[in-house]
């Protein structure tokens, strides 16, 4: 799942490519991506590209006043080209849900958003204030400039796990199950602690983690090509998607706990004191 670094790097590439140049088209191949009915997409066509940010996980195009946010979830992306083919998509068949003409249609660059897979949640609106979009309107600070007092503050009294806080965009935006791993294990504290009960000193190595790993994260991932960034980002991590290697400070095995139709990826020496964590899919074929 793109998470802040992905989606910073994104919109860094759009500024760089797509800033200044006009929407030619906008072909539709999935109705269902769409979230707004109006305004309705064509009236992005002869508007020119101001602008593009994001919002915690949502990369936002400026068309002169009239924003295009996307939400890539799970296995959404986008896809960058030179030169776009001129003929309208198919709907409803491969990968593709919608595609931007940044130029005459054949004859200049331009994107497609995609999606793998059966399970469908890639998501665009259409409007003219982000705000509108309900998931933005609902984010917490951005993981990238929130204060460490702040942190300290939405931790306070919080009873849910510290992965579960980390990881919920109306608590801190930005931060996925990848990245959450990361920082949790820079920063030598065990998922399963209690969100509001660290003590000073652990918020204080939280506070640097987040930032240390998301800065590196967004170093390492703008300026390189759309196609490159989900590369990029396996080989910055250091516990996720790395189960049964050694970890990288001491050694131990990095391990796994498996949950719904996720997981995650631990070092029980560094973060732990030692301990295994209970995985209830093991609990489960061992009763």
């Amino acid at each position: 799942m793109p998470e802040l670094p992905e989606v910073e790097a994104l919109a860094h590439h759009l500024r760089e490519h797509a800033a200044g140049r006009t929407v030619a088209r906008v072909d539709v191949a999935s109705l269902s991506v769409l979230k707004t009915a109006s305004p309705p997409w064509t009236d992005l066509h002869g508007r020119e590209v101001t602008g593009a940010g994001r919002h915690g996980k949502f990369l936002d195009l400026d068309c002169g006043g009239l924003h295009l946010i996307v939400h890539l979830a799970r296995a959404g992306w986008l896809r960058w080209s030179d030169t776009l083919s001129a003929a309208p998509p198919k709907p409803g068949r491969g990968p593709l849900a919608l595609r931007v003409h940044l130029g005459r249609p054949g004859d200049g660059p331009g994107f497609d958003l995609t999606e793998a897979g059966t399970k469908k949640g890639l998501a665009v609106w259409i409007v003219t204030d982000p705000g509108q979009v309900p998931g933005i309107a609902a984010l917490g600070p951005d993981a990238l400039s929130i204060t460490r007092d702040e942190l300290g503050a939405l931790l306070a009294g919080r009873s849910e796990r510290l992965k579960t806080a980390l990881t919920t965009q109306k608590i801190i935006a930005g931060v996925g199950n990848a990245y959450s791993d990361e920082i949790m294990h820079t920063a030598r504290l065990s998922p399963y602690a209690t969100a509001g009960k660290l003590d000073g000193a652990a918020v204080d190595r939280l506070h640097s983690a987040l930032h240390e790993v998301l800065a590196d994260a967004v170093a390492r991932s703008v300026g390189q090509e759309a196609a490159r960034l989900k590369g990029e980002k396996r080989s910055g991590l250091r516990v996720h998607a790395r189960t049964g290697l050694p970890c990288p400070v001491c050694g131990d095995t990095v391990r796994e706990v498996s949950f719904a139709d996720k997981a995650f990826q631990y070092c029980a020496t560094c973060q732990t004191g030692g301990r295994p964590l209970a995985d209830r899919r093991l609990s489960r074929l061992l009763k």
